[in-house]
């Protein structure tokens, strides 16, 4: 089978006339002289390989996507050792311009049949990870190298590639309480003792910085993206861009979300893959508040290529290890959930949700509400089972957002903030200071 070549650039004459003297399946197909032309060329599906020769300074882990996407695998040629570094971190296949015909032609051979490797999983994704295929993986669907079967971190220091989690907190629409429960699990996880990172992925109403009260309106998440796209995001960046969260049991980072619903272009899935994988690099547990709409909106766009306005909540679904479905305990709430379970289950279908319902209260489902909903749930729910019960705690959540806190420290003692913490901990709180996104070792030493 034949491998048809774009170039971009000044490629050397003796280069491209070796790769057609060789006689094998990689040939020249066009010289192109921009990337915007290289682009056009590669989605009518004229070549399955670009090689660039100058200008890679412009490629961006979305350009990189894009190409993945309809199959076109990325070579560049570079001298520069910090260029080659950034290119190789958003998924590009990298070689010297020195490079000899046939060695060329071998490195494109084998970046085309890495691309085309199917991966385990859907076979059909329109937000799979294309830049995954670059990353070590060990077999398995979302397993890291380091990290143990069922997501939870393997042995090792949490700075280590690849060990820290992430945990993706999720609803349909109506306010079920998705921001609350994001912001709050990560604070209980930071009064456990773990470093933890908070990222606010809601692209139609991001709200984890008035939540906890944040007038830094920077938009941490949009900027780590651009690094990311960039390909020049790493770990002590990340930590240079999320705010700073300190409270009397224990310190977490944010990285808040957009400012303007209409900012949601920012958010590009590629670079959100980049930005969760330095997030396992330099926290335990990352916690993203996602937004609620699992809607494939290519389908309604001419070009299928364009952004995604749900690529945030569908990538971070994607990625994340533990996924909670929060859903409101009441006659609108439990149908509403019901219904996005089982559009999470055709979207994100190996995400296995652990569901919670959240403001639960007699006045909104009679006498003993749990076992109400208990026994409505096993007789009109989905298969998956409830996993926990939040009661409504209306002048606790009030309190905690008029003081811009969490309800470890405005509501202590509250039922609600208690069922939170037993989510997510075990046993509850041993309310250990914790330092920022501080390392195993020396907590451990401390203790």
């Amino acid at each position: 089978m034949g491998i048809p070549v774009v170039t971009v650039g000044r490629t050397r004459d003796d280069l491209v006339g070796g790769l057609e003297r060789l006689h094998g399946p990689v040939s020249v197909v066009r010289r192109c002289a921009e990337l915007a032309e290289l682009l056009a060329a590669c989605q009518t599906g004229l070549a399955r390989a670009a090689v660039v020769a100058d200008g890679s300074g412009e490629l961006t882990a979305s350009l990189v996507d894009r190409l993945s996407a309809v199959g076109v695998a990325v070579v560049a040629l570079t001298d520069s050792p910090e260029e080659a570094a950034r290119l190789q971190g958003i998924g590009v296949t990298v070689e010297a311009p020195a490079v000899e015909a046939e060695a060329l032609a071998a490195l494109i051979a084998g970046a085309v049949a890495q691309l085309s490797t199917p991966g385990p999983g859907p076979a059909a994704n329109a937000f799979a990870d294309h830049t995954a295929a670059f990353r070590p993986q060990d077999g398995r669907r979302g397993t890291r190298p380091g990290t143990a079967p069922g997501g939870g971190a393997a042995q090792g220091r949490p700075g280590e590639p690849g060990t820290g989690r992430i945990i993706a907190v999720w609803g349909p629409a109506g306010a079920p309480g998705r921001t609350l429960v994001a912001a709050n699990i990560a604070g209980e996880l930071a009064a456990e003792g773990k470093s933890v990172l908070l990222v606010d992925a809601d692209s139609y109403g991001a709200s984890v910085a008035a939540v906890l009260g944040l007038l830094d309106e920077a938009a941490g998440l949009a900027q780590a993206c651009r690094l990311a796209d960039q390909g020049v995001l790493d770990g002590p960046a990340l930590l240079r861009i999320a705010a700073p969260v300190a409270t009397r049991a224990g310190s977490f980072r944010v990285l808040t979300g957009i400012t303007r619903a209409d900012r949601w272009t920012e958010l590009r899935a590629a670079a959100l893959s980049l930005v969760y994988q330095r997030a396992r690099e330099v926290a335990e547990v990352t916690v993203i508040d996602v937004g609620f709409c699992l809607e494939a909106d290519e389908e309604l766009s001419f070009d299928s290529m364009a952004p995604r306005r749900n690529a945030a909540t569908l990538r971070s679904l994607e990625l994340a290890d533990t996924v909670y479905a929060v859903g409101a305990a009441d006659p609108v709430g439990v149908p509403r959930l019901v219904r996005a379970l089982a559009e999470l289950d055709a979207a994100v279908p190996q995400a296995s949700p652990r569901v919670v319902l959240n403001k639960v209260r007699a006045s909104a489902v009679g006498r003993l509400p749990e076992r109400q909903l208990r026994d409505a749930w096993s007789r009109y729910g989905p298969a998956t089972p409830l996993e926990a019960f939040l009661p409504a705690d209306p002048a606790a959540c009030d309190a905690a957002l008029l003081a811009g806190s969490l309800l470890l420290e405005s509501a202590p003692d509250s039922a609600l903030r208690k069922a939170l913490a037993a989510l997510v901990c075990a046993p509850v709180q041993r309310n250990r200071k914790s330092s920022v996104l501080s390392s195993t070792a020396k907590r451990r030493a401390k203790d």
